[in-house]
């Protein structure tokens, strides 16, 4: 069984963070999923509307939800147009969400349950004393064959359960040179003092069960369900893959310091994904609207600096839902310090 010493986790509320990608923009509107004739008439959005229902098999139980379902998905397209016109560093398109509302959108995908009460924790920095000049300017922790396929969450709000297990499985290919997929599904049965499975949960208190537990499953021993169940379900404690000892947060607003844990390993991000904008955001590089209200567990993967040390566009971001963000929910995104220490 392997043993990481440290995790580090990026505190979900200490460093904000907007979300963005670094690929050119492209005109060819099949890339958003509409052209300028299907906007022409009503006769040619329902036609869209059936193609898209087509492309990503939906179905609705009565003829008055799917007319609802279609009023939606006009007002979502409305949307999309209005800021593919206004917009030019990044683009919006018809995804699988196009027939949700907002609102809708952020009850059935986003689950992460920020704790204000353990945002203020002072605790030691392990990477504090190394020096600026001794980091890598890029790191791709990818490449370095310490991160998993990209894995869907499903309709369940377990995105902290994966952004957890993303950087549990980072740490130990580092320390044990082996990359094991580790169970998502445990932590949602299982760790429950804080967290709440398909209803949310806070990464602080799914790390503090893998350390206190003795580790996690691997996923292929406890498979994901897209869905809670019982604790365990058969499964022995002696059968876990991987434990760690504990975990830190980065501190408070620095920069730095991100950049420093991003040199030795993955680090468990939050960020606010719940924006009109976050939900169709389908290409370019994203510098719109971004706020401090975290409600979506991630995993970032990487960085990239230039010459003055501060973080470029390039920076991987480990997204668990395949039609939310392009390139199999792999991202790259410019961070932003909201409130930057004096």
């Amino acid at each position: 069984m392997a043993s990481p010493r440290h995790l580090m986790k990026l505190s979900a509320a200490l460093l904000l963070l907007c979300v963005g990608v670094c690929v050119a923009r492209n005109s060819d509107f099949s890339i958003v999923g509409y052209s300028e004739e299907d906007l022409s008439s009503n006769d040619r959005l329902v036609e869209l509307f059936e193609k898209w229902l087509a492309k990503h098999q939906k179905a609705y139980a009565s003829f008055e939800e799917k007319l609802h379902k279609f009023e939606v998905f006009k007002d979502n397209l409305k949307h999309i147009d209005k800021i593919n016109r206004e917009v030019t560093s990044y683009w919006l398109g018809l995804n699988e969400f196009a027939d949700l509302t907002n609102v809708e959108f952020k009850a059935a995908y986003l689950g992460l349950n920020a704790a204000p009460a353990r945002r203020g924790s002072s605790r030691s920095f392990r990477y504090e004393d190394v020096s600026a000049s001794d980091l890598p300017k890029s790191v791709d922790w990818r490449k370095k064959g310490a991160v998993t396929e990209v894995k869907n969450q499903g309709q369940c709000g377990s995105c902290w359960a994966f952004s957890t297990v993303a950087a549990v499985e980072g740490i130990n290919a580092i320390v044990t040179g082996n990359l094991t997929a580790l169970s998502e599904q445990e932590l949602i049965d299982c760790s429950v003092d804080g967290n709440s499975g398909c209803n949310g949960g806070l990464m602080d208190y799914a790390f503090s069960y893998i350390a206190s537990s003795g580790g996690l499953h691997t996923e292929e021993a406890y498979p994901y369900l897209m869905e809670e169940g019982s604790c365990g379900d058969g499964k022995k404690a002696e059968s876990k893959a991987v434990t760690i000892s504990g975990f830190e947060d980065v501190p408070a607003n620095d920069e730095q310091a991100l950049i420093k844990a991003l040199a030795h390993q993955p680090v468990s991000v939050a960020i606010e994904a719940s924006g009109r904008h976050f939900q169709f955001y389908s290409g370019g590089v994203f510098d719109g609207p971004c706020g401090a209200q975290l409600d979506h567990g991630v995993g970032r993967e990487g960085l990239h600096q230039d010459e003055e040390g501060h973080q470029q566009r390039r920076g991987p971001l480990r997204h668990q839902q395949d039609g939310l963000l392009p390139n199999q929910g792999q991202v790259m995104f410019q961070p932003q310090i909201l409130h930057p220490e004096d």
